[in-house]
């Protein structure tokens, strides 16, 4: 029980961090130089830009989130089944292509955020 509180916290703490980093990225940017353009052109101009930024923080939170939660998952994935494998040495096959198969699928979760991500730069 303990470890799970540790592991819970350590992604806690892991989410924060990247949502802090994706929010402070804005608030580093150099401005655009100013040029004689008109006012609409300028807030039209502006408005480009927050939506780019807002767009690249939404991508970054999706693919950090999904491949924080799927390392944590692969990792107990592979913890217990190694656990098992050590318990029942002639069931390791079996345990091995479950465990195979899962891995397969947490990683198929990942790349469809991460196709996700491409989507919300690129098409939206």
């Amino acid at each position: 029980m303990k470890k799970t509180k540790l592991i819970s916290l350590l992604l806690t703490l892991t989410l924060l961090v990247t949502l802090l980093a994706a929010v402070t990225v804005s608030a580093f940017a150099e401005p655009a130089p100013e040029t004689a353009q008109p006012a609409e052109t300028t807030e039209a101009a502006a408005s480009a830009d927050n939506g780019a930024a807002a767009k690249a923080i939404a991508a970054a939170a999706v693919v950090g989130v999904v491949a924080t939660a799927g390392a944590v998952g692969m990792a107990v994935s592979i913890g217990k089944s190694t656990e098992g494998m050590a318990r029942q040495p002639e069931a390791a096959g079996k345990i091995n292509s479950a465990m195979m198969l899962g891995l397969v699928f947490i990683e198929t979760a990942i790349i469809y955020a991460l196709i996700v991500a491409i989507l919300i730069i690129f098409v939206l």
